[in-house]
């Protein structure tokens, strides 16, 4: 009996022991479990609580918090101090895991929490040089005593948050990673904005662009990816004059073109065939809409304002709704969680919005060391000191990993010598030996930026505002209830020659070097154009009259010509009228091909039935991207069977690691280069190469969703193929949504892919009183247990939309939205 006693209480020892030990992905789940602390907690009630009050050390006066219906929180406080405290205080208490993840991130440090898995993504993290960024940033910050202000009382009111809690209060996924929060510091505000910089600056493709050039020639080069887009509908207006006098410098002559294409392409050569870069084709839709239109085309007799940045989509939801109220302005839109202000959004007076601009801010440079011990590199015939950094990667159940990281003057440089991981993984795609330039690793204070727009009371203040900011470089769109509208391609822009950073450059010539900026005031930028309005896709910010070079190629012109096209015939506008454009599904690129290509290859006598039944259907499609077309399916898998057909034989992407040429260029080959040697030389009984080519790809592509779907009918429909699904950010099974149809593709207006989309859509009509309308695929809430963790995502996908509430100050808790309040006591 004595020996059952012992072995019972061994067993429920180490059964206790087990149960409180996180196994893999597996939570420690006898604390996962716990009725009291567990993940029971984390669910809320369906009734919210109307007031509660906080005590909380540092803040000077008492802040008042308003929940509306939605739970978006309204924020009034007395001084700045305390108003960025509150926002702390509140975007944690609502986001703090994901705060905590997407600072771990960016910062290269999950290993730490999720083990060894993520050493690959922390080692890429850090080779780019995301902390070295965001130092960098927050020092110059710190110089400001605004921004400084800002970021450490937000920091305080975060700290607070995470004080209040007990282990039992986490959220819900530092439970199931069995992790606690830390501390939370301004260089964690600074690490978000990095990210949301590396986010945006999206591929790059040097060592792709540098194998073309080696393979092909720099006719060939120059042919097929021009240093200004084929079809171009800027960004500021054909004809828009320069008020400035351009810095000298700014261009280079032919022979200096010349002399720089000669240096890098030969220098270039011992990095191509032994390396991997972070490199691949430019995700289309992973980009944003904007545009205002002026009184003259407003039903309500003032400027209207429209934004819908397309990012990544998870919940929680990439951004947080919030309205800021300090004494003497009133801000409302959405933030980054993590990060002070007011991000996208208005106030009594001003609307702003942002789109990714696309200039080239980052640049390769191929580095010679002088010997194996790399602490000097050749410049000028001259040997530089490099920086040695030692990078200790702490992994969670496991050994530390270390990392070495070399600086030049340039950035970061990859010299591991060992094999890098497998192709999947982010660390294999850095370039080894090459050194990485970025605006994001300049020290900036953009923070203030928003800061001084969301103060601001008309177009000056806006133009003021602007000049702080530097990465990543966004088209600013503004308008104002005194009828003026604005956009502006802002950031920080290198002074460059045209195609400097088009392929990789040669680190042992200083000519290479960024050698300043374009001045800041000569952005460009257009005010009230006679057209009546402004609008950006991410298309070339301008047009070949502008005195300097922002890059060589931007997003397919599509978007931005679709917008464009329709604003031009928009009268009397409302904020329907708006929303209705937001979720535009018309393909550009089909009324502008389709036609030719079921002209190209009508006529071939070798067409079997089904393909007239296929070119029938494809003839009486509307071109747009509708859940139920089934046209829309077979019209896209068609344009990609056509891309690989004519650009795969000579451009591989995966040995000879070449890209294609972009689709505009494609779309003008197909349009007007009918005998164009790029078709190939085959030839099948009287059909001509593009027609043997186009009929080859089409039954490829019928065949492929044959396969894929099953026999032509419904299970082809283009939301039935093309499901879409909000996934949680940390990819956790089940706190994801379900998958759902959609209208919308990537070139569309309405531009939705597999994983990124239109991450808020806002629409502002300016006026005495702004009334404004925006929506979330997902909520305000991080917390799963939360019935506003994805309340919106509903609407969200049939393309609605929801009042914000603006409260003034005499409001409060009197507006019948007004559903629970929190009172931060001193």
């Amino acid at each position: 009996m004595r020996l059952k006693a012992l072995l019972a209480i061994f067993l429920s020892i180490g059964l206790a022991l087990i149960l409180n030990q996180k196994i893999g992905d597996v939570p420690p789940l006898g604390k996962f479990l716990n009725p009291f602390t567990g993940f029971w907690k984390n669910a809320e009630s369906l009734t919210s609580k109307e007031h509660q009050s906080f005590t909380v050390k540092k803040i000077k006066n008492s802040v008042e918090v308003f929940y509306d219906d939605q739970h978006i929180p309204h924020i009034t406080a007395e001084d700045d101090y305390d108003l960025y405290f509150a926002q702390g205080y509140i975007t944690a208490k609502d986001r703090l895991w994901q705060m905590d993840f997407q600072t771990r991130y960016a910062s290269g440090r999950l290993a730490e929490v999720v083990g060894a898995k993520a050493i690959p993504l922390d080692r890429y993290q850090r080779r780019m040089g995301m902390m070295f960024g965001a130092k960098n940033m927050l020092a110059e910050s710190m110089k400001d005593p605004i921004s400084r202000l800002i970021l450490e009382a937000y920091a305080d009111g975060v700290n607070a948050y995470i004080a209040s809690l007990s282990p039992a209060d986490y959220p819900l996924e530092f439970k199931l990673m069995d992790y606690a929060p830390e501390p939370w510091q301004p260089i964690n505000s600074a690490l978000l904005l990095k990210l949301m910089s590396a986010t945006l600056a999206g591929s790059t493709d040097e060592l792709y662009m540098t194998n073309v050039l080696k393979t092909h020639g720099k006719e060939v080069a120059d042919n097929l990816f021009p240093n200004y887009p084929v079809r171009e509908d800027p960004v500021i207006p054909r004809g828009t004059p320069w008020s400035f006098t351009p810095v000298t410098g700014a261009k280079a002559t032919a022979d200096q073109l010349d002399t720089r294409q000669q240096k890098v392409s030969s220098s270039s050569m011992s990095l191509i065939d032994q390396n991997t870069l972070l490199t691949g084709d430019k995700e289309e839709g992973l980009g944003s809409n904007n545009w205002a239109i002026s009184s003259a085309r407003s039903s309500t007799g003032y400027p209207m304002l429209a934004n819908d940045p397309h990012l990544s989509l998870t919940l929680p939801s990439i951004w947080y709704q919030i309205q800021l109220q300090p004494p003497h302005t009133n801000s409302c839109g959405v933030s980054i969680p993590g990060a002070p202000c007011v991000i996208i959004g208005f106030n009594e007076r001003i609307a702003w919005g942002v789109t990714n601009v696309g200039s080239d801010v980052l640049d390769w440079y191929q580095i010679t060391f002088k010997d194996e011990k790399r602490d000097f590199y050749l410049v000028d015939d001259q040997w530089k000191k490099t920086v040695k950094k030692i990078e200790k990667i702490n992994v969670r159940s496991g050994t530390a990993v270390f990392d070495t990281v070399y600086y030049t003057h340039h950035g970061p440089i990859s010299v591991d010598a060992e094999p890098l991981d497998n192709e999947n993984n982010l660390t294999s795609k850095i370039p080894r030996g090459a050194a990485l330039k970025w605006v994001a690793h300049l020290p900036s204070n953009d923070l203030r930026t928003f800061y001084e727009l969301n103060r601001a009371k008309n177009y000056d203040d806006y133009r003021k505002a602007l000049l702080f900011f530097t990465a990543p470089a966004q088209n600013f769109v503004f308008a104002d209830n005194q009828n003026n509208i604005a956009i502006t391609p802002n950031g920080y822009f290198p002074l460059k020659s045209p195609e400097h950073g088009k392929f990789i450059l040669d680190g042992k010539y200083s000519e290479n070097d960024w050698s300043d900026r374009i001045p800041a005031e000569q952005n460009p930028s257009v005010k009230n154009p006679p057209r009546g309005f402004v609008s950006s896709a991410n298309q070339s910010p301008v047009d070949e009259s502008y005195p300097y070079y922002l890059n060589w190629e931007f997003a397919p012109y599509d978007r931005g010509h679709r917008i464009n096209e329709r604003l031009t015939k928009l009268e009397h506008a409302t904020v329907d009228s708006l929303r209705l454009l937001q979720l535009d599904n018309r393909s550009v690129l089909a009324d502008e091909i389709l036609d030719t290509l079921i002209s190209a290859i009508q006529s071939a006598v070798s067409l079997t039935g089904a393909d007239r039944e296929v070119l029938t259907l494809l003839g009486d499609w509307n071109h747009c991207y509708e859940a139920k077309s089934i046209a829309a399916t077979i019209f896209e898998r068609w344009y990609q069977k056509i891309e690989s057909e004519l650009w795969g034989k000579w451009f591989d992407k995966k040995t000879a690691k070449m890209r294609y040429p972009n689709r505009d260029r494609t779309v003008a080959l197909l349009l007007d280069e009918p005998n164009s040697v790029w078709y190939g030389a085959q030839k099948s009984d009287d059909i001509d190469a593009r027609a043997t080519l186009l009929t080859k790809a089409l039954r490829e592509a019928i065949q492929e969703l044959k396969e894929k779907h099953g026999t032509f009918g419904k299970n082809w429909e283009w939301g039935t193929v093309n499901k879409r699904q909000v996934l949680h950010l940390a990819n956790i099974d089940g706190l994801g949504s379900a998958k759902f149809p959609v209208n919308g593709a990537g070139r569309t207006v309405n531009a939705i892919r597999e994983k990124s989309g239109p991450s808020w859509r806002m629409i502002v009509a300016l006026g005495e009183r702004p009334k404004a309308y925006g929506i979330l695929p997902g909520g305000s809430s991080g917390n799963p247990g939360s019935r506003y963790y994805d309340n919106q995502l509903k609407d969200w996908i049939q393309g609605g939309l929801k009042e914000l509430l603006f409260l003034t100050d005499e409001e409060g808790d009197a507006n019948d939205r007004i559903v629970s309040k929190i009172t931060l006591l001193n």
